[in-house]
């Protein structure tokens, strides 16, 4: 995916920042005022008088430091300030974003976005199903991971393509399961507007990578704001007189497994473990439900679906 190019180190600090939620954004700005003030308090020059050449030096190391102290208890908190406002901005975004795609009639919502808001609709819907995200772009050695997923301490690569044009070919699908592998990913998730080639389709198979098309990216982003939906009606109808763990909607995490259960799971045939209802989301069979082993991936172990 394409990049612009940054103009500044003033720039970049303040991208960087912004990945951050605003309310950090607001705290750094305190503490830095804080710290930053005390250290520019005025130099007493007359502790220097008659103690050296050597008492010199360090005047002159203080004077330094009291100088950037001074700009910076202004300049570095401002600069958070900026950045919490830029961040408050993008969370708005991002919202305002899924929600434009859970409204739309089908997938051709995604073809007249940028790159930039692409990135940020797939963070935020992944952000909305209990994933903490953290946007890093796709720019650096990092082998195009657009995106960092972390749940439950595992950790998720994605990459992020907007391409209308044309199909994700397999070499942006290896590339990220080297990276996967290079660096302990879980698993991955290649996601574009589009679709995947026929080889790309191939080599995900059997490997902890998801590929995720417009149409897929489409279903899931209703998904999610559907069960939101649910949840705050939920939330409304509770009596008042319920207690808060009584008036707390399930999770979308914890309903499928309150679903397998009450379909009578199996055990997984390779290792013994309870095994969870998944559905295939691509292929000849997509749409079809299967049992799958819960441990995956450490365990491949499949069961047809009765």
């Amino acid at each position: 995916m394409a990049r612009r190019n940054k103009h500044s180190l003033l720039e970049d600090v303040l991208d960087l920042l912004a990945m951050l939620p605003w309310w950090v954004c607001v705290v750094l700005a305190a503490v830095s005022y804080f710290l930053l003030h005390r250290l520019a308090i005025p130099i007493q020059v007359s502790d220097a008088q008659g103690q050296g050449g050597a008492m010199v030096g360090v005047m002159m190391q203080k004077a330094v430091i009291h100088g950037l102290a001074n700009a910076g208890q202004y300049i570095v908190p401002l600069l958070c300030l900026a950045a919490a406002a830029l961040s408050a901005w993008r969370r708005k975004q991002r919202q305002t974003l899924v929600a434009d795609v859970a409204q739309a009639r089908d997938a051709n919502a995604l073809d007249g976005m940028n790159w930039r808001e692409f990135e940020l609709l797939v963070g935020e819907a992944y952000r909305q199903q209990g994933y903490r995200v953290s946007e890093i772009g796709g720019g650096g050695s990092d082998g195009g991971v657009d995106l960092v997923l972390v749940k439950d301490s595992e950790k998720f690569f994605v990459q992020c393509k907007q391409w209308k044009a044309y199909k994700v070919g397999v070499t942006i699908v290896r590339e990220l399961y080297g990276v996967m592998a290079a660096k302990g990913a879980t698993g991955g998730f290649v996601v574009t507007s589009g679709r995947f080639t026929a080889d790309a389709i191939a080599f995900a198979q059997g490997r902890n990578i998801e590929l995720i098309g417009g149409p897929q990216l489409f279903e899931m982003i209703q998904r999610v704001r559907s069960v939101q939906g649910q949840s705050a009606a939920a939330q409304q109808k509770v009596p008042s007189g319920m207690g808060a763990l009584e008036a707390r909607p399930r999770s979308a995490t914890t309903e499928p497994k309150v679903t397998a259960k009450a379909a009578s799971q199996p055990e997984c045939p390779r290792c013994g473990a309870a095994m969870a209802l998944r559905t295939v989301r691509q292929g000849a069979n997509a749409g079809n439900t299967f049992w799958g082993c819960s441990t995956f991936p450490k365990c491949r172990g499949t069961a047809a679906a009765g």
